[in-house]
């Protein structure tokens, strides 16, 4: 099939419930039971929770309260970011291995571009199988996989077959792929998305490729454009090795709501201290601080101030934060308050990206 852009292997690596699966890994008593991690039975919330835990419907983001009443019988774990950074980099150097083109998303996840790559093996698809078996003989966890010709694709098909599987999109199947897949396993489809897209008749990829570049414009805005191109298999971004950050921040949730504005500043300081600790440490620096929070009943409200200089200390930032906070009388009492800081220094330029159709017959070896 003709192409008149570059066709790439890219593989999703995606590790199956990360941080319960550590957990897991350095207490095997914890094996076979429900475990959630983060959050408490009165409060908190749940940052990751394993399969075990997802049968009761307890997923991340999930009030500890909420999961407790969903599964009774669950375990709370506290999180131990430093031991998953660990893990992480252990499975990262699996990685580069393979390529140097890797781009992390998070701590459980990245994108490879293995198109040319250090074994010369010409099969993604045997790479992937390969840094899988030695993810799980090197490390003990199992880790899932999406592979196809852009980063859309390969992400959407590495949740096809979780946990513990993987996913080729062949070049050839790429168009039927989409055109078969429920609207809302598209990557970046939220369930407000789905919704609106249900209303406007839109339930798969081949629903959505019947509408037009300006109906979809007209209806999701700058999303109109990613959604148009992705149907049909275009998506250009490149996997980049190191990725920019847009923002950096830091947040608390506490054990007990705060109704005293007096106590928030406290945290707030705190806070603030932490921030400085990251920016200084990827020296970054930003314009733009938003003070994030969440009130008792779990509404979420943001505040917002863009300064005229780049900032990092945390002085500045409290000072910001400070007059964010008595903005606006609190609606509630509060359980989380958050700082970050955008609009950073990194200075990043994108190129224009040029995007065309995909035809039907790619042939192309994976």
């Amino acid at each position: 099939m003709e192409s008149n852009f570059p066709l790439r292997k890219i593989i999703h690596v995606d590790m199956d419930a990360f941080y319960a699966s550590v957990e897991e890994l350095d207490n095997p008593e914890l094996k076979g039971k429900p475990v959630a991690v983060g959050g408490s039975e009165k409060r908190g919330v749940v940052s990751a929770a394993n399969y075990e835990a997802r049968k009761y419907g307890v997923r991340s983001a999930m009030s500890g309260y909420l999961a407790k009443r969903n599964c009774p019988h669950i375990i709370f774990v506290k999180p131990r970011f430093s031991r998953y950074k660990e893990i992480s980099k252990q499975i990262r150097n699996i990685f580069y291995d393979y390529t140097d083109l890797v781009e992390p998303l998070s701590l459980d996840e990245a994108y490879l571009d293995v198109t040319v790559n250090k074994k010369g093996n010409p099969s993604a698809t045997l790479i992937a199988k390969e840094i899988r078996q030695r993810i799980f003989d090197e490390v003990g966890l199992a880790a899932s996989a999406g592979i196809s010709i852009n980063k859309f694709i390969a992400k959407v098909a590495s949740d096809i077959n979780k946990p513990n599987g993987q996913k080729t999109v062949n070049p050839e199947e790429v168009i039927s792929f989409l055109e078969d897949l429920e609207i809302r396993k598209f990557y970046g489809v939220g369930k407000v998305t789905a919704q609106k897209m249900y209303k406007l008749g839109i339930f798969t990829g081949k629903d959505l490729k019947t509408k037009s570049l300006e109906f979809l414009n007209v209806n999701f805005g700058k999303g109109g454009n990613h959604y148009y191109h992705v149907v049909r298999g275009i998506h250009t971004s490149e996997v980049k090795p190191h990725r920019t950050p847009k923002s950096v921040g830091a947040e608390r949730t506490f054990s007990e709501n705060l109704s005293s504005e007096i106590f928030m500043l406290e945290r707030l300081g705190n806070i603030s201290e932490e921030l400085e600790r990251r920016l200084k440490k990827s020296n970054i620096a930003g314009k733009t601080i938003t003070l994030k929070i969440k009130y008792s009943d779990f509404t979420l409200q943001t505040r917002s101030k863009t300064l005229p200089y780049f900032v990092s200390d945390k002085a500045m930032i409290l000072e910001t934060a400070k007059d964010l906070l008595y903005q606006e009388k609190m609606e509630n009492s509060v359980r989380l308050l958050g700082i970050s800081l955008a609009n950073l220094n990194t200075g990043e330029k994108k190129a224009p990206k040029e995007e065309s159709e995909v035809l039907v017959q790619l042939k192309f070896d994976f």
